[in-house]
């Protein structure tokens, strides 16, 4: 699958398991610590956490369904929370 050849040899994070599985402030917790340890990002952390996130949420697409698709949203507002960014 392209996606997972993605993730797997581009500059992608080394992410936990099932981390889009989890409630919102959990994925944004795991992608905040996989962001700090990656040595492949070629961004800041929060940057890589959050393209991650959007990768994740584009892939996935209309295979979302919308409360899976509002809690990924609410990550995302968690993971600005977690970098200390605003909107």
């Amino acid at each position: 699958m392209w996606s997972a050849e993605v993730t797997e040899k581009s500059d992608a994070l080394d992410l936990e398991s099932h981390v889009f599985a989890r409630k919102p402030a959990e994925i944004a917790q795991s992608l905040k610590r996989s962001a700090e340890r990656s040595h492949r990002r070629k961004t800041t952390p929060f940057q890589s956490a959050m393209s991650m996130l959007n990768f994740y949420i584009n892939r996935a697409g209309k295979n979302l369904s919308a409360k899976r698709r509002q809690t990924l949203d609410r990550a995302k507002d968690e993971l600005r929370k977690a970098f200390g960014k605003t909107k």
